[in-house]
């Protein structure tokens, strides 16, 4: 589910996208009439997408894609005239007038985006805190003492261990810690 706030000059035109989008199954938190508006709503989203137009009451599209927070992206309505000179490569954009649908897929290709972002971050392996770190320093430390193994033989042990027992390597470590000081 992707968070859409729409920001147009005129309210009644940000609330009639937002009806077309939630009508099509697209979960749209606001409409707004101008960026700081929208930019106070964003402060409680991690991410999602930010219709607009050129021109907002208090900005122009450029200073709010610049005032945008991480995971935000930009989908820009404007004239084919202004879309030619707009130059930035992390604004989506769509030329007005435009049909219902042409609306619906570009949102639909933004937010399948997001979601693989999301998807990437959440696969990727956390940092170890400088304590997870020293724990498992130290439990292969231990491993080599009393068992006579290289740091690569302690390091691959405590690895296959974490692995059959379906937990992290910091949980192992503090497993072995915990058994060899017995």
């Amino acid at each position: 589910m992707t968070n859409i706030v729409v920001v147009l000059p005129k309210l009644e035109d940000a609330r009639g996208i937002r009806s077309v989008l939630m009508k099509n199954g697209f979960q749209t938190t606001v409409a707004c009439a101008n960026g700081a508006q929208a930019l106070s709503h964003l402060r409680d989203l991690n991410d999602g997408i930010v219709i607009c137009s050129y021109k907002m009451a208090d900005m122009i599209y450029t200073e709010l894609r610049d005032y945008l927070p991480d995971g935000f992206d930009m989908l820009l309505l404007a004239s084919q005239a202004v879309l030619s000179e707009q130059r930035r490569n992390d604004i989506v954009s769509l030329a007005m007038p435009f049909k219902v649908n042409d609306l619906l897929n570009t949102v639909d290709m933004m937010g399948q985006a997001i979601l693989r972002r999301r998807r990437r971050e959440r696969l990727k392996p956390k940092k170890r805190s400088s304590e997870e770190d020293a724990l498992i320093r130290e439990a292969k430390e231990l491993l080599m003492g009393r068992n006579h193994m290289t740091e690569e033989e302690a390091h691959r042990y405590i690895q296959k261990s974490s692995m059959d027992s379906g937990t992290n390597m910091v949980e192992t470590a503090q497993m072995v810690l915990a058994m060899m000081r017995e």
